[in-house]
């Protein structure tokens, strides 16, 4: 992303190039894809962004975590994953210490057991099954 890359095939789940994969690090990899989007955004130098306010607010000396510009920010200033463990060492240790592939093998199992099928047109799903039937009347020897 930082070499100027706008699209990235093959980013999620992929091992031994593409002959395997994995929902466990299908997750872990959407998660840290989600930092890139974060980080593509560029640097906020609006007026909110800029904090300008908190600095006229605040003056020298003082501290920004009960300002106003503070209070309105600070649960969206930063990109904050939710797929890890951000508890202390001994709270981590003391729940398991589960890494982080068990923690994504945990947020597969969620992921799975509530997911909900979108409705499909009638009419698109029998095209659908239609052609599925036809491409394997087609490739008889195939996978398809």
């Amino acid at each position: 992303m930082l070499g100027g890359v706008n699209f990235m095939l093959h980013a999620c789940g992929w091992l031994e190039g593409g002959l395997a994969s994995s929902y466990e690090k299908f997750v872990m990899d959407a998660d840290q894809l989600a930092i890139l989007h974060h980080l593509a955004k560029g640097v906020d130098i609006s007026e909110n962004g800029l904090a300008l306010d908190a600095l006229e607010e605040v003056g020298p000396g003082g501290h920004y975590l009960g300002c106003a510009h503070t209070q309105w920010n600070f649960q969206s200033a930063f990109w904050r994953t939710g797929l890890f463990d951000y508890k202390p060492f001994e709270t981590w240790s003391e729940e398991g210490g589960k890494d982080t592939q068990s923690l994504a093998s945990e947020r597969v199992k969620w992921l799975l057991d509530n997911y909900q099928k979108p409705e499909l047109d009638q009419g698109i799903d029998e095209s659908i099954r239609e052609f599925i039937s036809l491409r394997k009347e087609q490739m008889p020897d195939s996978f398809v």
